[in-house]
């Protein structure tokens, strides 16, 4: 009696699957978890930049010496983030948004900072 003996084969076809994600994507899953508190970034966005921090921007503008190139940029991030929000559009749009009209406003801020602050430049 004969055995019939086949060849071994290993198949090495196996793929490691990545969860690596990005730090964009994880912001942006965290921003659509953020929909059911949806008027209270509504309400934050509208209140505490509008009535907060864009007037801490327009401040450190006309105390630094009130350069006009600083204004279109101050008015239009207070624009994004009021259009955005007004027009009811979700989560996912509007949080980035707001973070990105703040940093804005920060950076703006620093650099009026940097130009140096005079009280007497308001009279």
């Amino acid at each position: 009696m004969k055995t019939h003996r086949e060849p071994i084969s290993i198949s090495s076809s196996y793929a490691e699957v990545s969860s690596h994600t990005s730090a964009w994507s994880r912001f942006i899953d965290w921003c659509e978890r953020q929909e059911e508190k949806r008027l209270l970034w509504l309400a934050f966005a509208l209140v505490g930049h509008g009535c907060i921090i864009t007037i801490l921007t327009l401040f450190a503008i006309m105390f630094s010496g009130n350069n006009l190139v600083f204004w279109p940029f101050v008015m239009s991030a207070m624009v994004a983030c009021l259009v955005v929000n007004l027009a009811a559009l979700p989560t996912k749009i509007t949080i980035p948004v707001f973070f990105l009209s703040v940093l804005i406003d920060a950076i703006i801020i620093a650099m009026c900072v940097a130009n140096g602050i005079n009280l007497n430049s308001i009279s």
